[in-house]
């Protein structure tokens, strides 16, 4: 499956955006979504996953009460709504989807996208 993200951009500390991950092919509601980011000189890092049904999610402690994963099945989309934002969310955010169980591993994800930057200034 070929994942597209978007959404990405410059904002202030404090603000938000909401990034977009697209899957145009396969059986959408069938896969695991993550997001992940990967700021610069650091490994990529998980952020939040969420199931093929919507109902279970998982966050990383770091924006825990300020992200928000989201789908809609229909549409065949991941959102990644960021609020509070902070410097230090400044990365690339990549979407991910597996098969598998909802995981916080990069390994256990198989198709990624492409990635969009995210900047937040102080």
């Amino acid at each position: 499956v070929q994942l597209q993200a978007s959404g990405g951009g410059l904002v202030q500390a404090g603000g938000s955006l909401r990034l977009s991950c697209e899957a145009p092919g396969g059986i959408f509601s069938r896969y695991e979504m993550g997001w992940f980011r990967q700021a610069p000189g650091k490994e990529r890092d998980f952020v939040a996953a969420i199931s093929g049904s919507g109902y279970d999610t998982w966050y990383a402690d770091s924006v825990k009460g300020r992200f928000t994963i989201s789908r809609d099945n229909a549409l065949k989309t991941v959102y990644l709504q960021m609020n509070k934002l902070k410097p230090e969310d400044t990365a690339v955010y990549y979407c991910a989807a597996t098969l598998r169980i909802i995981s916080n591993k990069e390994g256990d994800y198989d198709y990624w996208g492409q990635g969009t930057q995210v900047t937040v200034s102080s």
